[in-house]
């Protein structure tokens, strides 16, 4: 054990404290891990004013004095003198970041109220002055009760004034002021506190940053923001089927047009029909839900490129703590609406392994993008294209309701996982408010690009090998001439799911959503592409089934009872066959995957048996 004092470096991430060490200490380092735990001890040697040598210990980033990972039990243990091998430090440094002053002073109030002799290093005041931002250090000295000292680390600024305050406070100089932090103060007040200080400690702000602390005042309201969450996505879910009307009768029209084409060029035959009802309306009538995707992506990328989409999470945190997780999990099951396989991979981030695998099976939950295409072909065909209310249509608003359902169904999961299977405490989440910003034009342009490379590569990859499969097992054995019965009945793939619908017609399903469920387990949209296969072939060469769209053909032969049944089956059903096999992954074993295919399937049988009931005891037709 050194017998020098021991000073160390505390803080938030992202504070600069780094920086700081390496000015403070030059060459004069050594790495090693603290006993008994893989985390970096970086340790140092500083010189005083006086020429005495103190050693500095750069402690990792944590945002409180309640541990989430062994990082950060690290640092609370060395700073309340808990660490093995390590005694407990002479005086603190905290370092802050003096542009993000509210977060970090509330980390700073906890641990002057250690009593500790301590100084406060507010680090990176260039760029806050550069943001518009000007402090009063001294102000806020006296707001802390402890020397703050200005400082910018990366050019070496302040550091002589640091070294001589420290130095007084080892020779036991008294603080300047009285001090304010008082221990044990809940989590709330203390951010409050942080807030006041903060303001305290303002000389000069520029109206942007004003504008910004009075939006968030807004967005970051439990209440207030929680609205204005709900009606962007209200919104947005509008525009996809307001915006898209025209976009997808194009390409409808293209598809029908290239169909047309082929009937008439090649003679009826096996050619012709792979052509007609396994490629072009089969592979087509998912492709012509594009702009729908598209537009879900657009409202995506803009409100993670304003800085808005932090807010979501900051706001998504207090409601998920209430089924036991903490924000960390809000990025993962946000990445889940994209697709579930990076949402899986995104829950990397969340140190508390029971937290982490709530996570990770409720992930499919999350209405991914693949969903949309099966949400869309139902609503279009059997809600009316009607207002509700003044620019209000009936079609967004039943899509708003079912990426809902997904959302709460996910945090009643949840809440009954962390009751019994994944049971224990959850953490404590604190972020970063980037500034809000103008999206630039390239970058969403880039980003729905790239959107739409991934789908169309999906829709030719995977769709179109599920469809090709599907269209061979509908088209064989082949009805012998002068037979009366179905091509689909007749053919494997139909015997296969009549075989099926004896467990599924009790929810109200046919033999043709039967049929569709099982290529669906490759991917979602293929249920569409199988459901227009499948009346594709059973029209054969009926003219006026042909001219029909998929939409048309399903509200003709479905109930009203077992289309809601259909939507409900998809916002609980098992996700594709890649998400199975990355939660395997993930999680070491089939043990997880398999309750997780288990408990969904169940789910869903549960969700489409009970609307289809429902609906049907209704009298809905």
């Amino acid at each position: 054990m050194s017998a020098l004092p021991l000073v160390a470096l505390v803080g938030n991430p992202n504070a600069g404290k780094s920086a700081l060490f390496n000015a403070l200490t030059g060459a004069r380092q050594k790495l090693g891990n603290y006993p008994g735990v893989t985390v970096e001890r970086k340790a140092g040697r500083l010189s005083l004013a006086d020429g005495r040598p103190v050693e500095l210990v750069d402690l990792p980033g944590t945002y409180s004095l309640d541990p989430a990972s062994p990082d950060e039990q690290v640092t609370r243990d060395v700073v309340m003198g808990k660490q093995v091998g390590e005694k407990r430090p002479d005086a603190l440094v905290i370092v802050v970041d003096a542009a993000n002053l509210d977060n970090h002073l509330r980390f700073a109030l906890e641990l002057i109220a250690l009593g500790l002799p301590t100084i406060v290093a507010l680090n990176m005041v260039d760029l806050a002055t550069r943001d518009g931002l000007e402090l009063d250090a001294a102000a806020l000295s006296r707001e802390l009760g402890v020397p703050v000292i200005a400082t910018v680390a990366v050019r070496k600024r302040g550091l002589d004034h640091l070294r001589t305050e420290l130095e007084a406070l080892l020779n036991g100089a008294p603080a300047p002021y009285p001090a304010t932090a008082q221990p044990q103060r809940d989590f709330d007040a203390t951010r409050q506190e942080a807030r006041r200080i903060a303001r305290a400690g303002i000389v000069r702000e520029t109206p942007s940053r004003r504008l910004t602390a009075a939006v968030d005042r807004v967005a970051l309201h439990p209440v207030a923001g929680l609205a204005l969450l709900l009606a962007l996505l209200f919104v947005m879910f509008q525009a996809v089927y307001a915006w898209s009307e025209a976009p997808i009768a194009m390409i409808e029209g293209l598809a029908e047009a290239t169909a047309t084409l082929v009937r008439d060029s090649l003679p009826d035959g096996i050619v012709r029909s792979f052509l007609v009802d396994g490629v072009i309306n089969g592979v087509g009538s998912v492709v012509v839900f594009l702009p729908q995707i598209l537009i879900l992506f657009f409202f995506i990328l803009m409100l993670e490129a304003t800085g808005y989409m932090v807010r979501a999470a900051f706001l998504m945190d207090g409601i998920m703590a209430k089924v036991g997780l903490s924000g960390r999990a809000f990025i993962p099951l946000l990445s889940s609406f994209a697709c579930a396989i990076p949402g899986i991979m995104a829950t990397r981030t969340i140190a508390d392994p029971k937290d982490r695998l709530t996570t990770i099976l409720i992930a499919p939950l999350m209405t991914c993008s693949a969903r949309l295409p099966v949400y869309a072909v139902i609503i279009g065909a059997f809600i009316p294209a009607r207002d509700i209310g003044y620019g209000i249509g009936l079609q967004g608003f039943v899509l708003f309701c079912l990426y809902l359902a997904g959302i709460v169904g996910a945090m009643l999961v949840a809440l009954v996982l962390r009751l019994t299977v994944t049971k224990g405490a959850s953490g404590s989440f604190l972020m970063e408010m980037p500034k809000y910003q103008w999206p630039r034009p390239q970058d969403i342009l880039l980003g729905l690009w790239q959107r739409a490379v991934i789908f169309l590569k999906r829709a030719g990859t995977i769709i179109f090998t599920s469809t090709v499969i599907l269209w061979v097992l509908l088209s064989f054995p082949r009805v012998p001439d002068g037979d009366p019965a179905s091509q689909v009945d007749h053919s494997i793939a139909g015997r296969v799911a009549s075989g099926l619908n004896v467990v599924l017609e009790p929810i109200g399903f046919n033999r043709d959503i039967s049929l569709a469920l099982i290529p669906a387990m490759a991917a979602r949209e293929v249920a569409v592409s199988a459901l227009a296969t499948v009346y594709s072939i059973d029209a054969g060469d009926d003219e006026a089934a042909l001219e029909q769209s998929l939409g048309d053909r399903l509200s003709s032969q479905w109930p009203l009872p077992t289309a809601l049944a259909f939507l409900a089956w998809f916002i609980f059903a098992p996700q594709c066959i890649s998400t199975i096999a990355v939660t395997r992954r993930e999680t070491n074993g089939w043990k997880w995957p398999l309750f997780m295919v288990g408990y969904l399937f169940t789910l869903a049988y549960v969700a489409a048996g009970l609307t289809y009931w429902t609906a049907t005891a209704m009298g809905l037709a």
